[in-house]
């Protein structure tokens, strides 16, 4: 091949691809995403939104912008899922059982000790079920685009230190507003108090509850050493996040545009994982320093917890379905055997 043709070769091939780019530039039109989130700045969940923007920016050559509004900002979480709904804000990252009320089936992420680690719950948010899950939620003007991390789950309070089962009889410990989670606390002996996030300091400060539960990311950004006094270290349940967006203004974007949303949440999805997790292992030694007193439950201690929670498991099986319920711990099982 000679060289004239190898260059008109290389000039059509330039051509083609400028066509096509443009192409995709005119499937893109000019917008601004309000993203909401109930943490901080700083905080690996708000880092993750950043970090979508950033990725929405180059993927769309900046005509989309993406607007991080932390600390609640908008509202409490299930106020922004109504508002989304409705079509007046456009996205959000929330815990994923939260939108029990809209898909019962995300209650599944509420079970007690479902999964001893991240990889076994990872593997469950990306596999087959989670994907299900997150698209039923189109049924009730959602749309559901990947799964972030906030951790495992541990309890603090005010005065009293949980350090065996039988010390949650008569606690008033703020719970998620959904329905396994109040059941679960329930069977701890605990007085359940639902209340949404973003009022839960306050409190803790007036003494309104005794304690809560928490990932380690949440207890440090939300200052909660300063309002109690004990740490007891428990992994009874894993929060995964969803990253959803609001179905009304998901049906007027182009498919390169949803394309493009799509693909962010999820890359972004890699980098929050390990953001999230690599600060969790810093956050207690710096909770310590900060002068939380930490315990951790002895096995037979959480061998109670676990017992206790049984009939809690029964409930939502038979509520949830017992098919369901088995193809999650099968997955779970599956991983945990190295398969």
């Amino acid at each position: 091949m000679n060289i004239l043709r190898r260059l008109s070769l290389s000039l059509l091939a330039s051509a083609a691809l400028l066509a096509c780019n443009l192409g995709h530039a005119n499937d893109i039109e000019t917008r601004t995403i309000k993203f909401p989130s109930a943490s901080n700045k700083g905080h690996p969940q708000v880092m993750g939104v950043e970090k979508f923007a950033e990725i929405v920016a180059a993927k769309t050559g900046g005509k989309i912008t993406v607007r991080p509004f932390p600390g609640g900002a908008l509202g409490p979480d299930l106020q922004t899922v109504s508002a989304m709904q409705g079509g007046t804000v456009e996205m959000t990252v929330m815990n994923a059982s939260l939108l029990a009320g809209n898909v019962k089936e995300m209650a599944i992420f509420d079970f007690p000790f479902l999964f001893a680690n991240t990889k076994e719950a990872d593997a469950l948010a990306d596999g087959p079920i989670g994907r299900r899950l997150l698209d039923k939620l189109q049924e009730r003007g959602l749309v559901g685009l990947a799964y972030w991390d906030l951790g495992f789950r541990h309890i603090h309070t005010v005065k009293k230190p949980i350090t065996k089962a039988d010390d949650f009889n008569g606690m008033k410990m703020r719970v998620i507003p959904t329905p396994i989670y109040t059941e679960f606390m329930k069977a701890m002996g605990a007085s359940p108090v639902p209340m949404p996030f973003t009022e839960t300091y306050s409190a803790l400060e007036q003494g309104a509850i005794d304690g809560m539960t928490n990932p380690l990311l949440n207890i440090l950004d939300g200052k909660y050493n300063e309002v109690s006094k004990h740490l007891t270290l428990t992994n009874h349940m894993y929060t995964p996040q969803a990253v959803i967006v609001s179905k009304k203004f998901w049906d007027k974007l182009s498919p390169v545009e949803q394309k493009i949303l799509r693909e962010a949440a999820q890359e972004t999805a890699l980098y929050q994982r390990k953001v999230a997790r690599d600060e969790a292992a810093k956050v207690l030694a710096e909770l310590k320093k900060r002068g939380m007193n930490v315990h951790e439950l002895p096995a037979a201690e959480i061998a109670k917890l676990r017992e206790r929670s049984k009939p809690v498991l029964d409930k939502f099986t038979r509520e949830l379905g017992e098919p369901l319920v088995k193809e999650v711990y099968a997955s779970v099982e599956k991983v945990r055997a190295g398969q």
